[in-house]
């Protein structure tokens, strides 16, 4: 995983290291798609959009205004993303369930002709609509190369 050995997840906490997980998904994301790793470079985005989804439901003064329906478990993934869309932190364009099932895919397949771009757009949309981007990536720890 892209995180292992970069951060300190006890020390930063929850709100934090999901934030930071997200950030550091992101760009090991990127640099999985240029590298021709398709099908793990699409799971790491995954995992950036759930953290960064995790993140923002995590402090209680952005979940306070959150629309939540009674009985709706925030902690999975196919629940929040309606509920940040309900409440309209997100503009809702992203086909979540196609990405869902792109994942599914992608977990048992590789991929090497699949034209990522449109994609990338797309979750880079998100990212910034919760806040997690723009950022500097020089900021972050250094990669370390034997994380795939």
């Amino acid at each position: 995983m892209p995180h292992f050995g970069l951060m300190d997840e006890n020390a930063l906490g929850p709100e934090k290291a999901a934030f930071q997980r997200a950030r550091l998904h992101i760009r090991a994301g990127r640099r999985r798609l240029r590298q021709g790793k398709i099908s793990a470079g699409i799971l790491t985005l995954y995992d950036a959009v759930v953290f960064g989804m995790e993140w923002y439901a995590a402090a209680s003064e952005r979940r306070a205004g959150l629309k939540i329906i009674e009985g709706e478990d925030l902690r999975q993934d196919k629940v929040l993303y309606p509920v940040l869309v309900r409440s309209g932190i997100l503009d809702g364009q992203f086909d979540y369930p196609a990405f869902d099932s792109l994942v599914d895919y992608a977990s048992n397949n590789e991929m090497p002709d699949y034209d990522y771009r449109e994609l990338l757009v797309s979750i880079e949309s998100i990212m910034t609509q919760l806040g997690i981007m723009p950022f500097d990536e020089n900021e972050l720890p250094p990669e370390e190369p034997s994380t795939f």
